[in-house]
């Protein structure tokens, strides 16, 4: 507010000023009767009048877009701000339309599980209806067993009575038939009403699980667009870290190790803030040396880390536990990096605990692979020994151990050699291993050795000791 009052101000000054100026410039241009390009005096004045309104035009302008950012993106880049714009308006609409798309999916299946749970109250009911029935029935039977009991009884009773008897007999006999295939109607319908009944329990399950995995659809997607918009902004800020670093050679790489602390445990929960600090100045000064080799003053700080990524670190070393502390790069860097040249502490790392455990107990597999020597030629069998160190180098890295730390083979290439020409005279099939030649921590050496095993028999290795 106070930076337009004053802007104001002085384009109101500076226009009256050069409007006296111009003023008073054509009067004694028209008083002395001066010509230009032929015209008459009071042409001449007219046009030096004409002349200092263009000046104070332009001085406006010149003022306007030289102080206001704002005034000289609305002049020149609106039309692009407006491109830009109408792009995202209508990226928006279209995940907006995708969404109530997916909204009147989800509740078109929620009015079919409702329908499904009405379809299965109704049939509750229906079982219910049966179940009572069933059991009216065997009451029926029961009281009609009773009654053929008492008839029987009475027969053995009167013998006078035994036509009546036996024409009551028959009729009872007949309606127990009756009521007995009336029951075993009724226990099949039952059956169906059940198998009905968990059919339409396995088609609300089939639905809520639809209704869930587009839930969760509706929920990725919303994730997704948090993604990409955080995408643009990493993409933007390594477009600018690219830009920095293109004419010079990279020195420091993403995820870089700085600078490692040996294992330590701590006691007291105050020095833990001092470890941190030591491990952080050596990855300063190791950060220092690579981009200014020159440099003279190692104690300068060029390194940045925010104190919310130092104190997580902080507190997990205090639970007593053995840890190793590990300072990273965040990005690429290079010799000369600009933003140190300028005295800025702009090299970004991050700090990281890693519990110093065994990884690799003695004699554990790290990595295998089943071999055919008479099938492979030698360059195949050779480049089958080298995948499976490579893999056993990564699931190194992927534990926590650092590149440098992975030993193989006593780390010379003729014990590889000699390995590789024993597999290659084995004319049997056989499984190359690759087993820690004694317990591995995160902080300690990962020394390897290649073994030769068959049927779990070890054969020959690049260690003789190897357990």
């Amino acid at each position: 507010m106070t930076t337009g009052l004053v802007l104001i101000a002085a384009i109101l000054i500076l226009g009256g000023v050069i409007a006296t100026v111009g003023d008073r410039l054509g009067t004694r241009v028209g008083k002395a009767r001066l010509t230009l390009f032929n015209l008459r005096p009071r042409r001449t004045a007219t046009l030096i009048t004409i002349l200092t309104g263009g000046i104070i035009a332009a001085s406006t302008f010149g003022i306007l877009f030289a102080v206001s950012d704002n005034l000289r993106t609305g002049v020149f880049d609106l039309e692009r701000i407006r491109r830009e714009r109408q792009i995202a308006e209508e990226e928006r609409d279209k995940a907006k339309a995708e969404r109530e798309q997916i909204e009147r999916r989800l509740q078109t299946a929620r009015r079919k599980q409702e329908a499904a749970r009405k379809r299965l109250a109704t049939i509750n009911e229906f079982l219910q209806a049966a179940n009572d029935r069933q059991a009216r029935t065997a009451a029926q039977l029961n009281q009609a067993q009773t009654r053929l009991a008492a008839v029987q009884a009475r027969f053995q009773q009167a013998q006078d009575r035994f036509q009546q008897a036996q024409a009551f007999l028959k009729t009872v006999s007949g309606q127990l038939a009756t009521l007995r295939t009336e029951l075993q109607q009724l226990q099949a319908g039952r059956q169906d009403l059940i198998r009905q009944r968990d059919q339409v329990r396995v088609q609300i399950a089939e639905r809520d699980q639809e209704i869930s995995a587009r839930d969760r659809a509706i929920a990725e997607r919303e994730t997704q667009l948090l993604a990409l918009a955080s995408q643009r902004a990493d993409l933007e800020k390594e477009v600018q870290d690219l830009q920095g670093i293109r004419d010079g050679s990279v020195t420091l790489f993403r995820n870089q190790v700085l600078a490692s602390s040996p294992p330590f445990k701590v006691v007291d929960p105050t020095a833990a803030p001092q470890l941190v600090n030591q491990v952080l100045l050596q990855a300063n000064r190791f950060a220092l040396q690579r981009i200014r080799p020159d440099v003279s003053n190692l104690n300068r700080q060029v390194i940045r880390i925010p104190n919310s990524e130092v104190e997580p670190v902080i507190q997990q070393i205090q639970d007593g536990q053995e840890y190793v502390i590990r300072i990273l790069s965040a990005r690429n860097y290079a010799i000369g990096q600009p933003c140190v040249l300028a005295g800025d502490a702009c090299i970004e790392v991050r700090a990281i605990a890693i519990p110093n455990q065994l990884v690799f107990p003695q004699g554990g597999i790290v990595a295998s692979a089943p071999v055919d020597p008479t099938s492979l030629t030698g360059e195949a069998l050779a480049e089958l020994i080298l995948r499976v160190i490579a893999a056993a180098q990564f699931r190194a890295r992927q534990a926590g151990i650092l590149p440098e730390q992975v030993v193989i083979a006593d780390d010379r290439s003729e014990t590889v050699v000699k390995f590789f020409k024993e597999v290659e005279e084995y004319n049997q099939p056989l499984e190359i291993q690759v087993a820690a030649a004694e317990n591995s921590y995160t902080a300690g050496i990962a020394r390897l050795e290649l073994v030769a095993v068959q049927n779990g028999q070890v054969l020959f290795s690049t260690q003789a000791a190897l357990p």
